[in-house]
């Protein structure tokens, strides 16, 4: 997914628990789900940021030819203005976009 694109807010909004629960039925439940999700996507985005800053990798081990490299700064900076993982799981999950089952309760409507 394309998380530049996302209408997630960059700051923490104050939510109506009930509402977020009402969907899965248990307010835990519902964190539990947002907190995967979250979890997914913060490795993605790191492994997506690693691979754009390996390309400025420096493999030589001398102190002194550490230098400033513009666009490495300004990839991360643009990392860092993105929202944070767990506000755009958030806004997946109240937008439905959020695929999840419970094998427990599955268990024990087949029963």
């Amino acid at each position: 997914m394309d998380y530049k694109k996302t209408n997630a807010a960059s700051s923490t909004i104050t939510r109506n628990m009930t509402e977020l629960s009402e969907e899965v039925g248990n307010v835990y439940e519902s964190v539990v789900i947002m907190a995967k999700r979250s979890n997914q996507i913060a490795v993605e985005l790191k492994s997506e940021l690693n691979k754009k800053l390996q390309e400025f990798a420096s493999y030589t081990d001398n102190l002194e030819e550490v230098f400033e490299n513009r666009e490495q700064i300004e990839i991360s900076k643009y990392y860092e203005r993105l929202p944070k993982p767990s506000l755009i799981a958030v806004e997946e999950f109240i937008n439905g976009e959020i695929y999840y089952r419970n094998p427990a309760k599955e268990v024990q409507t087949e029963d």
